[in-house]
């Protein structure tokens, strides 16, 4: 494998771009291509079995274009299908969680949110993790139903979204969480909106910073950085490139968008 070839990235949509904003500010010198399954978006309601169909067919159209390492950037997949993924493939694999363990350790009140879609709340691996961190702290689950749809719509921040939240996040507030923790690679997209819902003494946490340094920590290992000049990051949608460019933060000329049909 050389050094050159890119990070690959793939989502159910255009939430993991979190994700790779993360991991592009902190590995700037590295080529990105993202590739955003929102044809098939949300993975969420899906059952297992699909869920790991479709992080197969993303995984392999990666590999085509010659992924050096692949970051599952979505929760539901990471849950469901990266334990398949890592026997499969010889590439070695990143994924997302839910940041369950820093919110447990940080939270005062015992009481943690968690936000998060049915795939991944139902997932096995969630259910370790939750289990280990429930035992000293009440949580609080949640679905975020409808919430993918309205970011892959490009609404962020629209009055129904607003209405949605607020009633999806009252049961935590009720029980007096401290900490939220966002399950879905999409939410980071929602925090404005959040902040201006919740109680200023709750906490947001998203795991992206998380997952770029052990992107890093990875390449490292394995002597896979780069150190050649900048690239230009590549982004494919099987949906409507124009929501996958209006939501990516940086100047349209900075970045290659193109419609994929896989």
């Amino acid at each position: 494998m050389r050094k050159d070839n890119p990070i690959g990235i793939f989502d159910s949509g255009v939430g993991g771009t979190s994700i790779w904003k993360e991991i592009h500010n902190l590995l700037p010198l590295e080529h990105t291509v993202y590739l955003a399954d929102s044809a098939n978006a949300p993975y969420g309601e899906k059952p297992p079995e699909e869920i790991v169909r479709l992080s197969v067919k993303n995984t392999e159209w990666l590999l085509q274009m010659g992924a050096k390492i692949i970051v599952v950037a979505c929760n539901t997949a990471t849950t469901n299908a990266i334990s398949h993924l890592r026997s499969s493939y010889e590439v070695p694999f990143i994924g997302i969680e839910p940041a369950i363990k820093p919110a447990a350790l940080k939270s005062k009140t015992k009481c943690i949110g968690i936000l998060a879609t049915k795939g991944t709340l139902s997932s096995a691996l969630f259910a370790k993790t939750s289990d280990l961190y429930s035992r000293d702290n009440k949580i609080v689950e949640v679905v975020g139903k409808g919430l993918v749809e309205e970011i892959e719509k490009g609404e962020k921040d629209s009055p129904f979204v607003r209405e949605m939240l607020a009633e999806l996040l009252q049961p935590m507030i009720n029980a007096g969480m401290d900490h939220l923790v966002l399950g879905c690679s999409h939410y980071p997209y929602l925090i404005p909106t959040l902040e201006k819902i919740l109680p200023s003494h709750v906490q947001i946490i998203d795991s992206g910073m998380a997952v770029a340094k052990q992107t890093k920590v990875v390449l490292q290992s394995l002597d896979l950085l780069t150190q050649d000049q900048q690239q230009i990051p590549e982004f494919f949608t099987n949906g409507d490139p124009k929501i996958l460019q209006g939501i990516i933060p940086f100047p349209a000329d900075s970045f290659k968008v193109g419609f994929q049909n896989f």
